[in-house]
């Protein structure tokens, strides 16, 4: 499926067929502009970027590669190929064809799923705005603008669902969120990690490691709809988010290589000793995934849910890979057991997985979570250093959900308040962490130079080398 870039607005589902769709969305594009040069990256507004854009949704060779202003990228909105014949995976409605048109009775539930999702996509812009003018290098300047100008376009995937099906509501909802800021004390993002500051480049690793998984899941959910427009929807936005995990992951690791390399070279034995050296130190690393793990764990929601349980059966939002699951997709009979927090203790629970999909959706998040950390460590072991980077447990942490009532160790122990803080800054980011994250920021913009603390990629970008000019800033 090719798509028309020869519109206003780039599309593959036939827009100028629906000629108060199309003015609905040509209407909101000036205001999105608006915001994006507002609250978009920072300072490089006019300059040229080498970006990919889609040209079709097929996966063979969907994207085209060149120079692009960023306010001049074409954001528009694509969908991924129909599946003929298509029926429901899940739910109640097993079986039956999806639905080309929202069911009245699941109408607001699907909106506000619709709305949710959407919200974290100009938020995740507005974090990061202000990145561009410490970058570590012109490589990873070029993805962090990739990053930004992609999470614009879910936005537009979003608003498009709200004006093609949900009217007048759907509209007002689209102006609503470029009307909410992150972190805006009055008009936040809708959920809390969206609000948390992305101070330094350390930090918009673990963003696009941890929380843009999160991001995979929920979208790999939505994809087994029986909405069949935000499926399709879906399914082309996971395309796009791989590249987002693949910055953070890569990221991540090169930071990890660098760190190693500058222990080897000045024969450190205690890893804190990296900072002398301008290195990010083990210890500063586990803190920042204590954080955005424990963070990231809490968009999933609470362990126990009936709403979730609802989503599933009505059909509206499935389980990870939900047509590899081999079981009745019904799931009233099915039981689940879980980890949870009462009368003080933990306990281990059984309950209906339908209650518990929240849960089952985190446990994959976490084992998919695993795996980077377990890259991580493989560089650790190459260098022969004693060092283990490790994912806190599920229970520290948490400000949602049965654990939100405790505190915890990042091993899961049971602590008292008092504990808690006498020893919270050895488990998350203190001041000082973020002081001396800060003070190594400095740009680097020569092509092919790296910042200190982080190590080259291994490769370039479509098949371009390292030092290649990702971004003209001249």
């Amino acid at each position: 499926m090719s798509i028309d870039y020869s519109q206003r607005i780039p599309n593959n589902v036939n827009l100028s067929d629906n000629k108060r769709l199309q003015r609905a969305l040509e209407a909101w594009q000036p205001r999105y502009i608006d915001w994006w040069r507002e609250l978009g990256p920072d300072g490089y507004q006019d300059i040229d970027v080498y970006l990919r854009t889609a040209v079709s949704v097929d996966t063979g060779g969907w994207a085209h590669f060149d120079y692009v202003k960023m306010p001049d990228y074409r954001w528009g909105i694509f969908l991924a190929e129909p599946e003929q014949d298509r029926q429901i995976g899940f739910g109640e409605h097993k079986g039956k064809p999806v639905w080309q048109d929202v069911p009245g009775e699941y109408r607001s539930t699907l909106r506000r799923l619709i709305v949710t999702q959407g919200d974290t996509e100009p938020a995740s812009v507005e974090q990061q705005r202000l990145l561009g003018k410490t970058c570590p290098s012109m490589y990873d300047l070029r993805n962090l603008f990739q990053v930004n100008v992609e999470e614009g376009r879910h936005l537009w995937a979003m608003v498009y669902l709200l004006d093609a099906h949900f009217g007048r509501d759907g509209r007002e909802e689209a102006e609503e969120m470029l009307d909410r800021h992150s972190g805006d004390p009055d008009k936040p993002r809708i959920l809390g990690a969206f609000n948390e500051a992305t101070p330094d480049w350390l930090s918009f690793y673990m963003f696009t490691y941890f929380t843009d998984r999160d991001g995979k899941y929920q979208l790999a959910s939505l994809a087994e709809s029986a909405f069949d427009p935000l499926s399709r929807t879906c399914r082309f936005m996971l395309t796009e988010e791989a590249h987002h995990m693949f910055v953070g992951e890569t990221g991540v690791g090169r930071v990890v290589r660098r760190t190693c390399e500058l222990m080897k070279e000045h024969d450190l034995d205690d890893p804190a000793d990296v900072r002398e050296h301008g290195g990010i130190d083990f210890g500063t690393l586990q803190r920042y995934i204590n954080f955005h793990y424990s963070v990231s764990a809490d968009l999933f929601g609470s362990e126990i849910s009936t709403n979730a349980a609802n989503y599933y059966t009505a059909g509206l939002k499935g389980r990870y890979h939900e047509t590899r699951i081999d079981d009745d997709h019904l799931l009233a009979e099915n039981e689940f057991e879980l980890q949870s927090f009462e009368d003080r203790r933990r306990v281990v629970l059984r309950t209906s997985e339908l209650t518990a999909l929240n849960q089952r959706l985190r446990d994959d998040f976490t084992k998919d979570c695993q795996r980077g950390l377990d890259r991580w460590n493989k560089i650790i072991e190459e260098h022969d250093l004693d060092y283990e980077l490790r994912l806190p447990d599920q229970a520290f942490h948490r400000q949602i959900g049965a654990f939100s009532e405790g505190c915890f160790t990042p091993e899961g122990t049971l602590v008292s308040d008092s504990i808690w803080r006498q020893n919270k800054d050895s488990w998350l980011p203190t001041e000082e962490d973020f002081a001396f994250v800060a003070s190594l920021m400095k740009p680097v913009t020569e092509p092919g130079k790296m910042a200190n603390w982080i190590a080259p990629p291994a490769r370039g970008i479509n098949g371009n080398p390292v030092d290649f000019e990702y971004v003209r800033l001249a």
